[in-house]
């Protein structure tokens, strides 16, 4: 692999990367004249057809850097035909980035960009993919979906972008990824975005790509990942008491628990429960319905602590998440570091406890030799499991509760519709009581300070929201 580009100190022009005069036009129209440097360094040999693997973040203007030569090299001639290929991690991100190629793509007359991510009906899907598309932006659960469905032709692709690949990993993605790069043409361009260059995008990056371009922008207010790795020396009676003990001391705002098998996700539900935690299990029979309501409470804080199994945590997206507990060592380090991965990010600084029982210590020299880091062995923290030893742990139960409202985006429901309604003379609430607040499609969740959440709810519902009657409901997982 090439040595990344050394930055450069002098800003670029669109109008000097090699762009046509129509994308100049547009650029021109929605006030982009000036380039940041991941566009300066990435759009010429993206426009040469060269494979590329660059390391920024969201807000870097990398969605432009790739986006602009794909635009300049589809065809757009004759019945629309799959040309392009995009996989993201997370739906909101597909619809970010469709947006923005459907916005620098608006001189080109007939172009045809379609979302495919899970948690929205396949049918329509289906039927935009029979009309004919240019650009696919996906997730690749869904994509794969599509594509063992046989509804995706993928031979004619020119162009796949890999982007936010260091999440897509996290998140599970990873076989998925393989098995749809496995149906495309070996004479494609390939581009990788990342935040991160942990070992597996290293190996992502020499198995799929040719010859790439690097570029690396600097970003002065991201501090490296910084991630403290521990582990427990325990035996499998103890892992209990000690999980307990360490989330008592540790106090975590959220952690997610991961263990090996569903039975055991289901016994460590069972005893955070009984130790008045507020927690969740995530597993494979969920429907989608619940796993949405679990992740929402999570997210807003109602839930402090997710379980979960690598399988049931495939493809969740958890931002800020304070500690990942290996309850179970995984089989494999490559496991191992996709998950400590949902930790630390954003500049954080994260923690990851590791159980390791005494036939398992091969197993955790296998990930320091594959990871090159240290993990520390920590004094492994005790608590009498008694019932009144419970009771008596230090509180880590929730602060928030999340609530349901039954209207959402289509119904035009916007974030500051119901903080409005919250805090305004009917509903009498301080902001600082409000926590998240979710839009989806046709209902919301806020997360309310439990001490005044009946007071939330009594508001919403005899009350009005932008106008209109809601129904109002606590969300119980």
């Amino acid at each position: 692999m090439s040595h990344p580009h050394p930055s450069k100190p002098t800003k670029l022009m669109f109008a000097d990367l090699g762009l046509s005069s129509d994308t100049l036009t547009v650029l021109s129209e929605i006030g982009f004249t000036e380039a940041t440097q991941i566009q300066c360094e990435a759009i010429p040999p993206l426009l040469q057809g060269r494979d590329l693997i660059g390391q920024s973040k969201t807000g870097s203007g990398k969605t432009a850097a790739f986006g602009l030569p794909i635009l300049e090299r589809l065809d757009l001639r004759g019945r629309p035909r799959l040309q392009t290929l995009i996989l993201c991690p997370t739906r909101e991100l597909c619809t970010q980035v469709a947006r923005e190629i459907r916005k620098l793509g608006r001189r080109h007359s007939g172009l045809q960009v379609l979302v495919l991510s899970g948690g929205v009906p396949l049918y329509p899907q289906l039927t935009a993919l029979e009309k004919g598309i240019h650009v696919v932006v996906g997730t690749p659960g869904r994509v794969l979906d599509h594509l063992t469905r046989g509804k995706l032709d993928l031979s004619g692709i020119q162009t796949l972008v890999l982007d936010e690949a260091d999440r897509m990993l996290d998140m599970g993605f990873e076989e998925d990824m393989d098995a749809i790069l496995a149906e495309m043409p070996a004479a494609r361009q390939t581009v990788l975005f990342s935040a991160t260059f942990p070992p597996s995008i290293e190996a992502i990056s020499r198995h799929y790509q040719r010859m790439p371009v690097r570029v690396t922008v600097a970003d002065d207010e991201a501090a490296e990942i910084q991630i403290r790795e521990a582990y427990f020396s325990v035996e499998m009676g103890e892992k209990p008491g000690a999980l307990l003990a360490s989330l008592s001391s540790v106090k975590p705002e959220s952690a997610i628990v991961f263990c090996n098998l569903k039975v055991t996700v289901a016994e460590v539900a069972r005893t955070l429960r009984a130790a008045g935690i507020d927690s969740a299990a995530l597993h494979g029979d969920l429907e989608q319905s619940d796993r949405d309501r679990v992740m929402a409470k999570f997210r807003n804080r109602s839930i402090r602590v997710l379980i979960a199994t690598d399988v049931a945590a495939r493809g969740i997206d958890i931002e800020n998440l304070d500690v990942v507990y290996n309850y179970d060592l995984p089989s494999t380090p490559e496991v191992y570091v996709h998950r400590i991965g949902r930790t630390g990010r954003a500049g954080k600084k994260g923690l990851t406890i590791a159980f390791v029982t005494s036939v398992q210590t091969n197993r955790l020299q296998n990930i320091e030799d594959h990871t090159g880091n240290r993990i520390e062995r920590e004094e492994t923290p005790r608590l009498d499991l008694s019932p009144a030893a419970a009771e008596r742990a230090p509180d880590i139960s929730a602060r928030m509760e999340t609530l349901y409202i039954s209207a959402g985006r289509k119904d035009k429901m916007r974030p500051g519709d119901i903080l409005g309604a919250l805090t305004g003379e009917a509903g009498g609430l301080r902001a600082a009581d409000i926590g998240k607040i979710e839009i989806h499609d046709r209902f919301s969740y806020v997360a309310i300070s439990k001490a005044v959440a009946p007071q939330a709810m009594k508001s919403l519902t005899e009350g009005r929201v932008k106008g209109r009657k809601v129904r109002v409901e606590f969300v119980r997982s």
